[in-house]
């Protein structure tokens, strides 16, 4: 582990996506800068331009928030998915190891299948149930081999005012329509980007400037408490209703009445614990953050 230089600077890799957009306006630590990249200036699945990016850095931590998200496409773009979600992770935790720089690696909930009883643990078996959830898989595994010193982040149902996301399509389609109909059998903890990142930020802070080196592995870190799709979205409308001056009825359905092509685990709920312990870092429960984004959405006027 490298000792925190006088200015510390984060270097994240997925400019555009939520996470990364979060990180960007996220309260840094004293002695700490925070330095974005992504496409069109990066490939992540491009080997020499990643190392070159990280070893030209001159930065104390690398964060991948880089991911191909597109959880029903990736079924027919396993390639892109693939080389995005597994090779990146790869050719950073190389590159990274070289460095002697720790990386942070964002993973997610689909590397289960949604079968288990309760909240799923770190330690629990994997089964993606597509190419997205195997993908996601796959690039964990790549960061384990690549660098040692490495914290992986599996989250979930993450939100925020950016980019696509379920809270942003619900309130599009409830200025539009008078009924929705909203999947009800899958249940999972929404995460606001924002408070990831700012768990991200101070899982940062203690491994370069407290220097530790007693924290590697996976943690589980989403939002508290849980939902279904069907909750998460009636949440939405309760808080959002007063501004858009209507409030649709969302009609509950299975995910049977709801084909897509990608299948999704019917549990993708998270004991986040160990990340508590660890590091000292929890997110807000749900529904708090869920107001907060929303509000940003729609201003009170």
């Amino acid at each position: 582990m490298i000792a925190p230089n006088r200015t510390s600077t984060i270097l994240v890799i997925g400019a555009q996506g939520q996470v990364a957009r979060e990180l960007a306006r996220a309260v840094l630590p004293p002695g700490f800068a925070l330095h974005t990249v992504g496409r069109p200036g990066l490939d992540v699945s491009d080997r020499a331009a990643v190392r070159e990016c990280v070893l030209g850095s001159g930065a104390a931590a690398v964060v991948n928030a880089a991911a191909y998200t597109a959880v029903d496409r990736a079924e027919s773009e396993p390639e892109m998915a693939f080389a995005v979600n597994a090779a990146g992770p790869g050719h950073l935790a190389a590159a990274t190891a070289e460095a002697g720089l720790p990386l942070i690696h964002l993973s997610t909930d689909y590397v289960f299948d949604g079968t288990r009883q309760g909240p799923y643990r770190e330690d629990d078996p994997v089964a993606p149930l597509g190419v997205y959830g195997a993908s996601k898989e796959a690039g964990e595994r790549a960061v384990r081999e690549g660098n040692p010193h490495h914290v992986i982040l599996r989250t979930a149902w993450v939100h925020s005012p950016f980019g696509a996301n379920f809270v942003r399509t619900m309130l599009r389609l409830g200025a539009e329509r008078d009924e929705l109909r909203v999947v009800a059998d899958q249940r999972g903890c929404p995460t606001a980007a924002g408070d990831l990142a700012a768990a991200i930020v101070e899982i940062v802070r203690q491994l370069v400037a407290d220097r530790r080196d007693d924290a590697w592995g996976t943690y589980h870190l989403a939002g508290t408490g849980e939902t279904t799709w069907h909750g998460f979205a009636e949440a939405i409308f309760a808080r959002a209703a007063p501004r858009l001056g209507r409030h649709p009825v969302v009609h509950a359905i299975t995910t049977a009445e709801y084909p897509t092509p990608a299948r999704r685990p019917a549990n993708s709920v998270l004991d986040c614990a160990l990340a508590g312990r660890r590091f000292g870092v929890a997110l807000r429960p749900w529904p708090e953050a869920l107001a907060a984004v929303v509000d940003e959405l729609l201003p009170a006027t």
